[in-house]
């Protein structure tokens, strides 16, 4: 992984110089050949991993499909991951504390907006912010791009005797409100999420 640049222009220096790494030979095709986590399965990992990234003091949202799962308050679909969105200078510190808890790092080719790891059948997909005087950016090159102005927030919603922190409603139907265009499934999962947001007390009339 190569030095980022931030949005202000100065360098990032987490490079792969100040992580102790430990990687699968995981390519992107054999994540997406392994069997499907159960529901119980991801919902374990999203309790272990926020208890270990709480304990190493870092902030951490999630987001994607369990993000809506957690605002509705039930399992609403399948998922083929578990969506973290966590800030980028704390890309060590996530690193230390997932290779704690039995971690593999299976990283993408390209790793400026994000990572992977991988525990049993359990994938789990961070993405790097950055915040911006209340915005947040995800790190783009050669340009970062707004995810959303305001905070990601403190919000916390229970699932199953599990509780995360996932970022504020609006901005999760915003986000659902603009159906992915390159997909027809993904796009349909949108829309899907999008109406079941809009149900949660305070979403979209």
């Amino acid at each position: 992984m190569a030095a980022d640049d931030t949005a202000d222009g100065t360098s990032d220096d987490t490079s792969d110089d100040n992580i102790d790494d430990t990687t699968a030979d995981t390519t992107d095709d054999n994540a997406g050949s392994l069997a499907e986590a159960t529901p119980e399965q991801q919902l374990a990992a999203i309790a272990e991993v926020g208890a270990a990234l709480d304990g190493a003091g870092v902030d951490h949202w999630l987001f994607g499909g369990w993000g809506v799962d957690f605002w509705v308050g039930r399992v609403t679909r399948p998922h083929h991951d578990v969506d973290l969105a966590v800030r980028r200078d704390d890309r060590p510190a996530v690193h230390r504390a997932l290779l704690q808890e039995r971690w593999e790092h299976t990283p993408f080719e390209d790793e400026v907006v994000g990572t992977r790891y991988r525990r049993g059948r359990v994938l789990l997909e961070l993405t790097f912010v950055l915040d911006d005087g209340g915005r947040v950016l995800i790190p783009f090159e050669p340009e970062a791009a707004v995810w959303s102005e305001q905070a990601l927030g403190d919000a916390r919603r229970t699932l199953d005797g599990v509780t995360a922190r996932v970022p504020a409603l609006e901005i999760m139907l915003r986000d659902k409100s603009h159906p992915r265009t390159d997909d027809a499934d993904d796009a349909a999962k949108d829309r899907a999420d999008y109406e079941a947001l809009s149900r949660v007390d305070g979403g979209a009339t």
